[in-house]
Parts: structure tokens; C-alpha cells; sequence
């Protein structure tokens, strides 16, 4: 009988169960449990059973494309998750009030939405569709899920396949689409360029300077003098150098490296951007809304003016610099026995690029080695400290996961040339090793004089979804230790040793991979699980980073003595705020990076529509199968797509499985694909399985 209650278990027959007289109510003891584990019901201080009051929190609504959402709202490590029929009428970005729904099995926490509290989407950008007596805008962002009705004279004149910028002016209901005005001509959606400035625009980054801060910066990028070394400690005698990119212009890292007896001295010199950056400044208030620099694949939007960036804060070879320099000594176990944190002035001896030492340091390449022979002792003293640093980094426990980044070559109109996995190094591994010791260093020892700061810190994974993990590799023969609320990263990094080489590598390493939680800035430090680091922050680049301009000013505070406790108060004031906005501000330029990345692979791909490769299963959902190509290029096998069979997604084997053959298809498999399809202005590319006779057909 409790079955055949509880299976259906609708509202009407919850609400007959909860008015049967507690004398009468042993039969459906174990049904009342039940729903009591799932928060159907709740139980009150004198033992009766009730509906439990609806509980209201409030967050930031995530839309999907597919017509649920998400809240982020605090007090839920995951975000509440909101099905399509209770999305009301919130867009992507409003911070709504929720109501939490009854629980349902494992599943995530289910909420409606009950009222927007505040429109947070004001501007769009879109494509323009003219009608007979008005128009409409098709919103680029597919989470918007209305066309937004333009009025003719509100129209700027627009035609048909314009992209435009629409002020939002009335956000619809169950009759009426939502309303706004065009405020910007973009151009003509196949003009060059038209499709980054839409991204740029849709994401509202920040463009050019206004004059006054372009002046500012003029007036304070002044050649380092005598008055300005005062007090400094003078390093332009150590040898030094910058190594980065070849096309690289913004230099704010530098560094040195010296032997004493069974110790390295390592100097990680950075650019002293806020000795020209005054705190209140036009400039400084800048680059606060800015937050970082932002990376697209046709421009670089900066957080500071070129006279800044590139001029007197770039370290340029030959010319006297300002830094703050933390100098470290480091024994052959890769610890720190000492250090300082100093002001300076230093003038680099060369300018090098990850390439060319990389030849010196892995081919020997005897033409590199002549021209560069003054460095070679440092450089190869450079790679044997680095490789001390990352084995103590794998030792302790560091996760790092190897997925290639992708580099695009694109021609002057913006079409792209190549795309292609981004080579790391010995050179790329060399730099990244000696910032993290600095970051460390740094962040240590702000945080043991209980100092005011800024971390960056990263959260353990998220546990169910780790527990899920575990579950899932015991089919492949894995395991991982895992206490009730805690995972040690070694034991994360551990698994994806024994996975690497295998045919489940590719599998394990992405599912790893979703358990992890976003990395932030923030006032408390609660460590970095990813690196497997107790502290942590980011103090290496302040020419594109906020924070990293931020602490450097409590940095020459406190090395001044002049960290009192107005200062120190005012520091506990603003922090949080610091911490939250350029955690924003990096998101969303990593968004915005992606997205022009995506539509530059798309256009990439549509000049290869029929043309087969060989890839590798990337992802498995409920709608297809994604497959990424060695170029890094991923694109989508719809399930209506494969053909012989009726698949379905096996959610807890990640395999797309027949129902009559049994064929699987699973995460890590290499298969052979005919492109289908690519759009660039919904930024996807389209899949087939290849047909047999187009194996040899791979122009």
C-alpha cells in the first residue's frame, strides 16, 4: 500500500496523507520518512507533520539557451537550479527572489522564480530585422530568449542584417515582447571586425580612455630620475632578464638568479605600477572598473594606457626601471630559508622570448647559445631550480590539469589563417614556476602578520560531485581516498597520474575537472586547493591585474612603516569590495575571451563544411556527442545525427549507448568525423559520424 501511495505521491494525495490522525498514521510511517529526507514535509516541535513553509532567498539568475537557469545565491555551495516553467519572466543576469522546491531524490536543489528584484541587463547587442512598421532584434546572447521589438523611429535607421546596441527601455510579459531603442550601428554582420565589436559590446568591456585619464597618464610616465631612486634598494647591477612572448609589449616581470654555496638567490622583480597609479586617481579609478586586462583573439583591451603599459611600467631592456622586487633564497630542496620584499631599481640586460630559450635550454641550439652566452650559466642554474620547485609542487599535491589553449593566427581583415594547440615549454614552465614561488612567498608573509590583503584562493571541490567521481572511476578499476567533507589535492593529482596514457585519460581528467570550484580573490584566506597551497595571492602582474596593484600599494605601505592603523582600517574598508569586483571583472572577460574564440573557430570551420578528421570524444549529453579535433576545434554529433540506431545518454557511464546493436560511444574514444555544419553567429560548429567511403576523403 505505501508503494502504491508514494510512487505517484501528488499534492492531493500528500495533503490526505498529512490531515490522517496521528493514532491512525503507523502505515504510513515509512512514506513519512521518506518525504521528510526529501524536505516534502517537515516535522514540528510537538511531533505533527506539515508542509514546510516556502523558504525565499534572493541571487543572480544564470540562464541557459535551453529555457532553465540557475541562482547563485549564497548559503548553496551549488547553484539552485530553476526548470523552464519557473523561470518567470527573469533574463540572464537579474537578481531575483527565489522559493525553494521540494527536494526530489539525489537531485539538485530545485527553486522558482517568485519576483525580479532588480533588472540587471540594461544594453543588448543583437541583429537587426526590419518589418514593414517596425523591427526587432535577434539578442547574439542565446540565454536571452526574446526578440527584443524595436519601434521604426527608435531604429537609427537600420536594415536588415545590422548589428546593433539596444538600450533595453520595457522587459515584456506573457503577451509582449520585451521593447528597447537602438542606441549604436555596429555595421553589417559580414563587415570585418563587426564580430569582435559585437562581443566587445554584448559584454560591455570598456574600449578607449577618456582624455583625462590619457593625460594623467602622460603627465606621470616620466623617465625615472635621480629623486624617484631615492631610497630604493639598487639592483641595475644583477643580471637580469624578461622572458615572455615574442609579440608580447606590456614587460612587468623580470628575473634574476645568482648562486651562494648550496643556495639560489631568485629575484622576481615586478613593475612598480602603483607608484605611477595614485590611489583616487582618474587612473586608479579606471583600472578598478576595468578590474584586468582582457585577451581577445584580434586585440588586447588594457587595464592601463599604453604610455603606461607598454612605456615606463614595461621593463624594457637598457632602461633604469621602477620595482618591487622579492628576492628569495632557495636551497636545492625548493624551499624558502630567506627573503625580502623590497622597492627597487633595476635595468634589464635582455629581452628574450619563450622560444628562443626554450632552444637554448632543450636543443642547444649552438647559434642561440653564441649570441646569448653571458646568460647561459644563469639560464641553465634558471631550468634546474625550476625543476626543484614543480617536483616539491607534484610532491605536496598540485593538480595541474594539461588541456592545450589555442592559438589563432588571423589575417588583417580578422579572418583566421591557422588555429592550433598553444605550445607550452620549458621557457613557459621556467616563469610560471618562479611567479608562483613569489605569489607564495608574498602572500605568506602578509598573512602571518595579520595584515590586511587580498588572496587568491580556491575552495575544495565540490564533495557530491567528487563522491560522484569516485563511483564512476571504480568502474575502470580507480579509486581515490576521500574523507566525509575533505579531499586532499595529492589525492586528485594521484588519480590523473594513473589515469595519463590510458583510454580513459580524457574521460576522468574532464569529469576531475568539473568537480572544481572557480578561483577567486578574496579577503580571507582560505587557501588554494589546486596548488595544493595553505597562501596564496597574485603580486606579479600590476599592469593587468587590479589586485595585483592593489596589494603592491599595501606592499610599499607597510615596507615605508606607514601601515598605521588609519591606514590599516581604511584597507579592512575596501578590501571586500576589491576582492568582488575584479572577481567579476575576470569572469567576465574570460567569457568574453571564449566567445571570440568560439566564433573564430566557427568561421574557421566553415571554410571546411564536408571535410573529414580524426578527433577525440570530448563530451557525452543528453543531446549529442562533442568531439575535438587536434587543432583543439570541438563540434557537436547531434544524437538525431547517428544513424542505425535509437541512442540514449547513459548518464551514469557518460556513454551514448543503441538500444538494438549496443553500440557505446564514450568519453576518450577516437573517431572519424565529416564536418557538417558551422556559425559563426552562434558561435558552434556541427558534426557527422564519417561514412566508411570518406576515410580517404580528407582534403
Amino acid at each position: 500500500m505505501e508503494d502504491k501511495i508514494y510512487k505517484p505521491m501528488k499534492e492531493k494525495e500528500l495533503a490526505i496523507i498529512l490531515r490522517v490522525a496521528p493514532e491512525d498514521r503507523e502505515e504510513f510511517k515509512s512514506v513519512l520518512e521518506e518525504l521528510l529526507l526529501e524536505g516534502r514535509i517537515e516535522r514540528t516541535k510537538r511531533g505533527r507533520y506539515q508542509k514546510p513553509e516556502a523558504k525565499r532567498l534572493s541571487g543572480t539568475f544564470i540562464a541557459n539557451m535551453k529555457g532553465f537557469g540557475f541562482v547563485k545565491t549564497e548559503g548553496f555551495d551549488e547553484d539552485l537550479f530553476i526548470p523552464e516553467e519557473y523561470t518567470s519572466d527573469a533574463f540572464h543576469g537579474d537578481l531575483v527572489e527565489v522559493e525553494l522546491l521540494p527536494r526530489r531524490g539525489g537531485r539538485r536543489q530545485e527553486a522558482k522564480i517568485v519576483s525580479v528584484v532588480e533588472r540587471v541587463l540594461k544594453k543588448l547587442v543583437g541583429t537587426y530585422e526590419s518589418s514593414k512598421n517596425f523591427g526587432f532584434v535577434i539578442p547574439d546572447d542565446k540565454r536571452i530568449a526574446y526578440d527584443i521589438f524595436i519601434p521604426i523611429e527608435k531604429s537609427m535607421g537600420a536594415v536588415d542584417g545590422h548589428k546593433v546596441v539596444v538600450e533595453l527601455t520595457g522587459y515584456g510579459d506573457a503577451q509582449h515582447n520585451p521593447e528597447g531603442i537602438v542606441t549604436e550601428i555596429l555595421g553589417h554582420v559580414n563587415d570585418p571586425g563587426v564580430d569582435i565589436m559585437s562581443i566587445v559590446k554584448g559584454y560591455d568591456l570598456p574600449e578607449a580612455f577618456n582624455e583625462k585619464v590619457l593625460n594623467q597618464a602622460n603627465r606621470v610616465a616620466k623617465d625615472v630620475s635621480e629623486a624617484d631612486m631615492a631610497g630604493r634598494a639598487d639592483l641595475r647591477d644583477v643580471l637580469m632578464v624578461t622572458i615572455d612572448g615574442e609579440d608580447a609589449k606590456d614587460l612587468d616581470d623580470a628575473v634574476s638568479l645568482t648562486r651562494d654555496g648550496d643556495l639560489y638567490e631568485l629575484g622576481v622583480h615586478i613593475a612598480d605600477v602603483a607608484n605611477y597609479v595614485q590611489e583616487h586617481s582618474a587612473l586608479d579609478r579606471e583600472a578598478f572598473e576595468r578590474g584586468t586586462s582582457v585577451y581577445l583573439v584580434d586585440r588586447v583591451i588594457p587595464m592601463l594606457p599604453h604610455t603606461l603599459s607598454n612605456g615606463i611600467c614595461s621593463l624594457n631592456m637598457g632602461e633604469n626601471r621602477l620595482a618591487v622586487s622579492c628576492i628569495m633564497k632557495v636551497d636545492e630542496k625548493g624551499d624558502v630559508k630567506d627573503y625580502r620584499i623590497t622597492e627597487s631599481v633595476i635595468c634589464v640586460d635582455r629581452r628574450m622570448n619563450y622560444t628562443d630559450v626554450a632552444k637554448i635550454l632543450e636543443d642547444h641550439d649552438p647559434e642561440l647559445m653564441k649570441r646569448d652566452e653571458a646568460f647561459l650559466p644563469m639560464l641553465e642554474d634558471m631550468a634546474h631550480l625550476a625543476s626543484i620547485l614543480r617536483d616539491k609542487r607534484k610532491k605536496r599535491g598540485a593538480v595541474d590539469f594539461d588541456f592545450p589553449e589555442t592559438k589563432i593566427v588571423l589575417d588583417e581583415k580578422g579572418t583566421p589563417l591557422s588555429i592550433k594547440p598553444y605550445a607550452r615549454n620549458t621557457a613557459t614552465d621556467l616563469i610560471e614556476d618562479f611567479m608562483l614561488l613569489a605569489n607564495e612567498t608574498v602572500a605568506q608573509h602578509f598573512f602571518w602578520q595579520e595584515i590586511p590583503f587580498l588572496y587568491r584562493t580556491h575552495e575544495t571541490p565540490d564533495m557530491d560531485k567528487i563522491r560522484q567521481l569516485v563511483a564512476f572511476i571504480r568502474n575502470f578499476g580507480y579509486s581515490m581516498k576521500v574523507s566525509q567533507e575533505e579531499l586532499h589535492p595529492k589525492e586528485l593529482q594521484k588519480l590523473l597520474a594513473k589515469v595519463a596514457g590510458s583510454d580513459e585519460e580524457m574521460l576522468i581528467d574532464r569529469l576531475a575537472l568539473r568537480s572544481m570550484r572557480q578561483a577567486k580573490y578574496t579577503t580571507e584566506n582560505s587557501g588554494h586547493f589546486g596548488l595544493a597551497l595553505g597562501c596564496y595571492t597574485h603580486f606579479t602582474s600590476p599592469i593587468r591585474r587590479y589586485p595585483d596593484l592593489q596589494i603592491h600599494r599595501i606592499i610599499k605601505e607597510q615596507i615605508r612603516g606607514r601601515l598605521n592603523e588609519d591606514r590599516t582600517e581604511h584597507y579592512k574598508e575596501i578590501l571586500t569590495g576589491v576582492a568582488r569586483h575584479a572577481s567579476e571583472t575576470e569572469r567576465r572577460a574570460d567569457e568574453a575571451e571564449r566567445e571570440t574564440v568560439k566564433l573564430k573557430k566557427a568561421q574557421y570551420m566553415e571554410a571546411h563544411i564536408d571535410e573529414c578528421f580524426d578527433g577525440i570524444i570530448s563530451g557525452i549529453t543528453e543531446w549529442g556527442i562533442y568531439v575535438e579535433l587536434p587543432n583543439t576545434i570541438e563540434g557537436l554529433i547531434r544524437v538525431s545525427d547517428l544513424d542505425g540506431d535509437f541512442y540514449e545518454f547513459d548518464r551514469n557511464r557518460y556513454e551514448m549507448i543503441g538500444h538494438a546493436t549496443g553500440k557505446a560511444y564514450r568519453l576518450g574514444d577516437r573517431i572519424r568525423i565529416r564536418v557538417k555544419d558551422a556559425d559563426r553567429n552562434m558561435r558552434t560548429v556541427d558534426f557527422t559520424i564519417a561514412d566508411d567511403f570518406s576515410l580517404e576523403d580528407d582534403r
